[in-house]
């Protein structure tokens, strides 16, 4: 199948659409063809510090039309996947931003960092010792390690910066647990999201950057994928996987 003849798309953020605070121009005329073809689509992000009414901000601040419904974050996919817990938690020691943050609130997780039920986490740009110490006491104490995404990288305007994968990989250490991780790569996020955009999973198209996450999760969730080579993993760098993504290409202009 062509990459225009999809029914759905799900489109990553940092690395596809944007790089930091600078827009890829090519994404935006993508984006434009999908409105005006009336093609259903979802901005799947791993990025967790943004409501999705900032996500929205920032997008239109590029001169991108995206709504509310157009947004589906791993702080959201955290929240939902809390309430599925066969063991419901009330409480979390959370380390993120207002975007995680206003999500777990949302659906009734009351946060402190005090005998917490679990222990959340996501990216965190004033992360610290003490925030490390907490967490590491509080699952040491039988609270759940769960993380939006395990991305140690996320590629700016500036160049590639920590993600949140190195802060868990921190606690992880520091715990000796495990997170279980909610975002990308986990096909259920990928699932959700296509249940959310109510297409059929082989007429959706995830497209990404990264390799390790964007792919992988189309690719285990049976979903077609195409890798874009605006962002973390390098377009020769796919080549040479051992599992290829449904389509591979350099930038969007390649599509018209």
């Amino acid at each position: 199948m062509h990459v225009l003849d999809y029914d759905g798309y799900l489109l990553d953020l940092d690395g596809t659409v944007y790089r930091g605070n600078e827009v890829i121009p090519e994404a935006v005329t993508f984006i434009n063809w999908l409105i005006k073809e009336q093609k259903k689509f979802l901005f799947v992000t791993n990025n967790s510090s943004k409501t999705p009414k900032q996500a929205v901000d920032k997008l239109n601040s590029m001169s991108i039309p995206a709504k509310r419904e157009h947004i589906f974050t791993s702080a959201l996919m955290a929240a939902y996947h809390v309430q599925q817990l066969a063991d419901r938690p009330k409480s979390a020691y959370i380390i993120g931003s207002t975007g995680l943050k206003v999500a777990l609130e949302e659906v009734g997780i009351i946060e402190q960092d005090v005998d917490p039920d679990v222990v959340i986490v996501g990216i965190d740009r004033t992360f610290t010792y003490d925030k490390l110490e907490k967490a590491s006491l509080a699952i040491q104490e039988g609270a759940k390690l769960i993380a939006t995404n395990g991305d140690k990288m996320i590629p700016t305007e500036r160049g590639s910066v920590p993600g949140n994968g190195s802060i868990v990989a921190a606690i992880e250490a520091a715990s000796g647990t495990q997170a279980e991780i909610v975002g990308k790569p986990n096909p259920r996020f990928i699932k959700q999201a296509v249940s959310l955009l109510h297409t059929s999973p082989r007429r959706t198209l995830m497209i990404g950057d990264n390799y390790d996450t964007d792919i992988l999760a189309g690719i285990h969730a049976n979903v077609a994928t195409l890798h874009i080579d605006t962002g973390v993993t390098r377009y020769r760098d796919v080549q040479a996987k051992e599992i290829q993504p449904t389509h591979l290409i350099r930038s969007f202009t390649e599509l018209f």
